[in-house]
């Protein structure tokens, strides 16, 4: 039986002409900045963020952690939502391998902070207190159903910082996704920010990797903050050929991730036993309850499974994520909600 695997879109897998890509691609030392392919990712990306310069790095974890280690101190903080992926999602990085302190504020169901509670958690010039040096935003929002932040709010949250001399960074994971959603350039999500991340293996579904971007002064610094996390690779251009790839070809049929994942939700409004706000859903993510008690989470995981579907548990007690995705079609989406209306029928 096919899976049809929505835990998320990190499990896509890279298209032909990624695989043809990564077989010819002109290959250097990172390290030294001669990979071709590496250097015309970089530069690729930091066009589209419309910053100065771009880093290629392992991961989007790696990415968050090289940002928030270059732009603060031990003992410095940071202010970022409470449901933001680098404050429950990267194991503590800022803080284990940086000695950064996370300060965090209320993240809003539709993924922002309120301004008023971001500037009532900034310090003040006190000895006995951190001293804030960085705010965090993330677009799209994973744990807000992939709420797609906009350039207006992203933009009033860089003025605040910039008030207050302090410097802002987005991770932008899944960036494009937003202004696919928002129908804007991805420029005019990034335009006032100090720093970006984005991530080629989700949405892109290119293997591995994601970028950084800033100004230059920054990336040079930046560079020297991947290597103290090894994070120096070599002929990487084996791997970055893939995301030039992504950023050629990958970024418009986003939208078709969004459809799906809007016709998924509305298949599950329709099922008893589960519930979903359907008009939360902006991108290509998608949360549910399993609120019928006549069936436990392990059950409905297993019998799910049984039927070739594949979704995630997070939790808050019975709660799901789904996430379309390249290689998922309208098709596969008709399956997965029949499957999810006959396991809640035959309980």
């Amino acid at each position: 039986m096919a899976s049809i695997d929505l835990r998320s879109d990190t499990v896509t897998l890279p298209s032909t002409a990624m695989r043809e890509a990564i077989f010819t691609a002109e290959l250097g030392d990172d390290v030294f900045g001669e990979d071709p392919t590496v250097n015309r990712l970089e530069e690729m990306a930091a066009e589209r963020m419309g910053k100065e310069r771009g880093l290629f790095v392992a991961s989007g974890t790696m990415a968050n952690s090289v940002c928030v280690l270059t732009h603060c101190r031990r003992g410095e903080e940071v202010i970022l939502g409470d449901k933001s992926h680098m404050f429950l999602n990267e194991s503590g990085s800022m803080s284990a391998v940086g000695g950064v302190h996370p300060h965090t504020v209320l993240n809003q169901a539709d993924g922002t902070m309120r301004p008023e509670d971001i500037e009532a958690a900034i310090r003040g010039n006190k000895v006995h207190l951190p001293r804030t040096r960085l705010i965090c935003l993330e677009n799209t929002h994973n744990w807000c159903s992939g709420a797609a932040l906009s350039a207006e709010y992203t933009d009033s949250v860089a003025e605040l910082a910039k008030r207050h001399g302090l410097l802002v960074h987005l991770d932008g994971a899944r960036i494009f996704n937003a202004a696919i959603a928002l129908g804007v350039d991805v420029k005019e999500l990034t335009r006032g920010v100090d720093s970006v991340s984005f991530c080629f293996s989700k949405g892109l579904s290119a293997p591995v990797g994601s970028v950084v971007c800033g100004s230059e002064d920054f990336i040079a610094e930046a560079r020297r903050t991947r290597k103290v996390l090894g994070g120096g690779m070599r002929q990487a251009g084996i791997i970055a050929a893939a995301g030039i790839v992504a950023l050629e070809e990958m970024v418009e049929r986003l939208a078709e991730d969004h459809v799906n994942a809007r016709r998924l939700a509305e298949g599950i409004a329709q099922i008893d036993g589960l519930s979903i706000d359907v008009a939360a859903v902006q991108t290509n993510i998608i949360y549910f309850d399993l609120v019928s008690g006549r069936l436990s989470v392990e059950e409905f995981l297993k019998r799910l499974e049984e039927k070739g579907i594949k979704l995630l548990c997070i939790g808050r007690p019975a709660r799901f994520r789904m996430v379309t995705h390249y290689g998922i079609g309208a098709e596969d989406i008709d399956v997965a909600v029949a499957g999810l209306r006959e396991v809640m029928k035959e309980s």
